[in-house]
């Protein structure tokens, strides 16, 4: 059965709080949170992420992250997690399937001029490389400079695009709230804690680059932990419906 949606209206009346994020705290209490059941969580977001980025325009990507956040939602009021929890997700199907494809499509609005960008300086660079005088001896070194700036820049815009998005899918499985605006209030709840959660964005891209140096395997045993700061965040700014009785915790 598909969960119950809130109006637009309904969705604008929820509130957020602007929260102190330590990047080093909530690490912290990822790793105290999934400890013991970490090989669940690990096999949970591994999976998850791996099936949400097999299909184009992230049509799975949704109801991946919702199923991920789904388990970590439970793990927080107490209640027992399976594997197969995760595949709930698609309750959310519809509704996650329009703010992953928002994402994917604010991502490619911002990247393709970026890349057209660097396709012409390289070509001009090696056009000035071939015409002589001096210039092939440089254009190598500005070809590795054009591609450092863009790299440096599909990070941050990554990160900030990521930071935008961050409490969209919560938002929707939590509160039911409907994909365009779970991004809406997304946005407006990720402005209001900017800084703190770039500041984690930079540390949890660190220690998934890092993962990535050991044979690529760690950046899946990091995943359990990082995205667990992702929900941790969402209860912070946000707090958990209150459902069946359960306390609601975190916004006030």
């Amino acid at each position: 059965m598909t969960p119950e949606s809130l109006s637009p209206a309904a969705s604008e009346a929820i509130p957020f709080s602007r929260v102190a994020i330590s990047p080093v705290e909530y690490l912290q209490e990822a790793w105290s949170r999934v400890k013991p059941q970490y090989g669940l969580f690990l096999g949970i977001t591994a999976v998850g992420m791996l099936l949400g980025s097999v299909a184009p325009l992230g049509i799975l990507l949704g109801p991946m992250f919702c199923g991920i956040y789904l388990c970590y939602r439970r793990q927080a009021l107490g209640q027992p997690i399976a594997f197969d929890m995760l595949f709930k997700g698609f309750d959310y199907f519809g509704e996650a399937f329009i703010a992953s494809l928002l994402m994917v499509g604010a991502a490619l609005v911002v990247m393709l001029p970026l890349m057209v960008a660097l396709f012409i300086g390289m070509f001009a660079t090696a056009l000035g490389g071939a015409a002589g005088h001096g210039a092939e001896t440089v254009a190598p070194f500005l070809s590795c400079a054009l591609f450092g700036v863009f790299f440096l820049l599909v990070m941050l815009i990554s990160a900030v695009i990521s930071v935008l998005f961050a409490f969209s899918f919560p938002l929707i499985m939590d509160r039911g709230v409907p994909g365009l605006e779970a991004v809406k209030l997304s946005f407006r709840a990720a402005r209001a804690n900017l800084g703190g959660l770039l500041l984690l964005a930079l540390v949890n891209a660190l220690l998934g680059f890092a993962g990535v140096l050991c044979c690529y395997v760690g950046a899946f045993l990091v995943l359990p932990v990082t995205i667990g700061t992702h929900w941790i965040c969402y209860e912070r700014v946000f707090g958990i419906k209150e459902v069946d009785g359960e306390a609601s915790q975190g916004a006030g």
